[in-house]
């Protein structure tokens, strides 16, 4: 972080001005907009960049959700005070005994693979390098022993703080291997989402007919996963008969991926069954339509370390989490991909905050698209927040630079906006800041 002389918004503004003046301009946008439309381009420039661009950006059924995330930000409006003294300005937060440098957590988006193989190694370093924590989604592109590792180099502590975000599998026995491996990388926080017990309808990969994980995209938890291994294997030595596939161009090109998304080599992949079992495992096993408040009271027994519960839009919910005794509670309708018609997180985090009261920590997923979406939140009541398809944009247009440049912008705008507000800390801002 620069130094209180050298405000982080006017060093950022500098380092981008100062390349002007030899013609130089931003490769990725800074303006919200701006960014989504260079990411598409860039995406759609590329093999498979349709399928890729339909499964990040879009939306369940019309994009009512996505639109009333938006509608909920914008009608918000900040009302900035006048001649005080914002100089000492402290954007950094604490949370589960951890100092972060800014109220914002990069969101775990699964199957990012579809962008570049590496993509969670990239965004995982994009974000330590600023000292953010990066939740690492249960479906990850890469294993998330690979993704700590990947963080712990490029932070300059050499411990970069990280969460674990859980999607509870059919199989218990999973379910507790993913949490003991999240213990092991000594993950902050276990972020258990509660609202894709069952894939949302939408519209944008149905009319591809693009599922990412049938081509082995986004499931390398699993892949990596010694318990997942002992299922695979029982399916292969129970000869279990999967749907049939028809035979075309395009099934094969699928078979392919599939196997070049399998850990191993590429030729044995082609040849062994464990290829296409692991695939179908997982579409058996992710998803867990019977989850319910029973399997969550058994989670405390189950790990050290602290539970988020992600989803939660209605207060009666957040009040029954807090009273089961979780740590925290995240506002989030999966950015708007499972429910179409849903209310908008920001009036949902309103309505729980007045509900839990000040004390439990709420944290706000899907929405959030610049600097001032954050102060808004925070205004609101919010504890922090996530942010989620504007890092995948700047990983679309240049790789792990273009993730750190977002996040770069994304907190030069908070500090700018804090200050211009009239703000020195969070410790300042309440309701009475929006009007």
């Amino acid at each position: 972080m620069p130094s209180p002389s050298d405000p982080l918004g006017r060093a950022r503004q500098n380092v981008i001005y100062r390349a002007g003046i030899s013609g130089i301009t931003p490769k990725v946008p800074t303006e919200a907009g701006r960014l989504e439309a260079a990411a598409r381009r860039a995406l759609l420039r590329r093999p498979g960049g349709r399928r890729a661009w339909a499964y990040i950006y879009g939306g369940a059924g019309s994009g009512a959700t996505m639109d009333a995330n938006r509608e909920a930000f914008d009608r918000r409006r900040i009302v900035p005070r006048m001649l005080r003294d914002t100089s000492g300005r402290d954007l950094s937060v604490e949370l589960f005994g951890r100092r972060l440098p800014a109220p914002v957590l990069v969101a775990p988006i699964g199957a990012a693979g579809l962008i570049t193989r590496d993509a969670d190694l990239d965004v995982g370093a994009a974000a330590a390098e600023r000292g953010l924590p990066y939740i690492l989604s249960s479906q990850g592109s890469s294993p998330m022993e690979a993704t700590a590792a990947a963080m712990d180099s490029a932070s300059t502590t050499g411990s970069a703080p990280r969460w674990f975000q859980l999607y509870w599998s059919k199989d218990e026995a999973l379910v507790d291997s993913f949490i003991g491996r999240a213990e092991a990388i000594d993950a902050d926080a276990l972020v258990v989402t509660l609202d894709t017990t069952l894939l949302g309808w939408r519209p944008w990969d149905l009319d591809l007919g693009s599922l990412p994980f049938t081509r082995g995209v986004g499931i390398a938890q699993y892949t990596s996963d010694p318990r997942f291994a002992e299922l695979v294997a029982e399916r292969v030595a129970t000869d279990v008969e999967d749907e049939p596939v028809t035979v075309t161009p395009q099934a094969v090109r699928t078979m392919l991926e599939m196997a070049r998304n399998h850990p191993g080599r590429l030729l044995d992949n082609l040849r062994a069954p464990e290829t296409r079992a692991a695939v179908q495992t997982f579409l058996d096993t992710f998803s867990n339509p019977a989850l319910s408040w029973d399997n969550l009271a058994t989670l405390r027994e189950r790990t050290r370390l602290p539970i988020v519960l992600k989803g939660v839009l209605h207060p009666d919910d957040a009040r029954r989490a807090f009273d089961n005794g979780v740590d925290a509670v995240m506002v989030s309708n999966h950015g708007g991909r499972q429910v179409d018609g849903s209310i908008g997180t920001l009036d949902a985090l309103v309505r729980i905050r007045e509900a839990v009261g000040a004390e439990p920590t709420v944290l706000l997923d899907s929405g959030i698209r610049g600097g001032a979406d954050v102060i808004k939140a925070m205004a609101c009541g919010a504890d922090a927040v996530t942010l989620g398809r504007p890092h995948l944009y700047g990983l679309a247009i240049a790789g792990r630079r273009g993730v750190g440049e977002v996040l770069d912008n994304l907190l030069a705008e908070i500090d700018l906006t804090l200050s211009l507000s009239g703000v020195n800390s969070w410790d300042e801002i309440d309701g009475s800041l929006l009007s």
